[in-house]
């Protein structure tokens, strides 16, 4: 079902897309589906996902940042969480290729060239998913792991992964555990506030 004229109108009011792809991506059906998705949830109190986005990106308004930067921040906030709608959370044994993330890069790629911007995008939980295996269910080796993937994969702007993750974590309700660790276990980034 496609949104209304008026829902899309909604979107640049929410959203303020300031680039072709940003403009381009709101007028996608699939992508407004997926804006259009949630409900008031632990971590997501906001509910659907536009509200979301719309937070990640008043974060990013708030860093000192050059214009690529911002701009691979801003497209990774439109489409970081925006395909929660397909994902298949409750399928046991869980499939990877269906987390949102994945779905994300997936949609992206027919937008984005740019290997970083997909990586980020397709990363963009995987500190957190470290954290949680190493705190919460006892994983370390599973959890240094994730650590690894994501120093590899960023290595020189690994500080730009830091920065989305910090940007993602300060909304809602969300548990800064996570965060605060990551502040505090890696001493080449550059802590900022938000």
């Amino acid at each position: 079902m496609s949104p209304s004229t008026a829902q899309q109108m909604d979107f640049h009011s929410q959203l303020r897309p300031e680039t072709e792809l940003e403009i381009r991506l709101l007028a996608t059906t699939e992508f407004q589906e997926g804006l259009m998705w949630g409900k008031p949830r632990f971590g997501h109190p906001e509910g659907k996902v536009l509200y979301h986005v719309k937070e990640v990106l008043a974060n990013i308004d708030r860093l000192e940042l050059n214009p690529e930067d911002r701009s691979i921040l801003r497209q990774v906030a439109y489409l970081h969480d925006t395909f929660k709608f397909q994902e298949e959370l409750f399928a046991t044994p869980r499939s990877w290729n269906q987390n949102h993330a994945k779905l994300a890069r997936n949609f992206s790629e027919q937008y984005i060239q740019d290997p970083f911007v997909l990586d980020l995008i397709e990363m963009h939980d995987e500190a957190y998913f470290a954290w949680r295996n190493i705190y919460l269910y006892s994983q370390t080796e599973k959890g240094f792991a994730g650590i690894d993937k994501i120093k590899s994969a960023f290595n020189d702007r690994f500080q730009l992964y830091y920065l989305f993750f910090k940007c993602d974590t300060r909304t809602g309700d969300k548990n800064q555990t996570p965060l605060k660790w990551f502040e505090e276990a890696f001493c080449e980034i550059e802590k900022v506030k938000l």
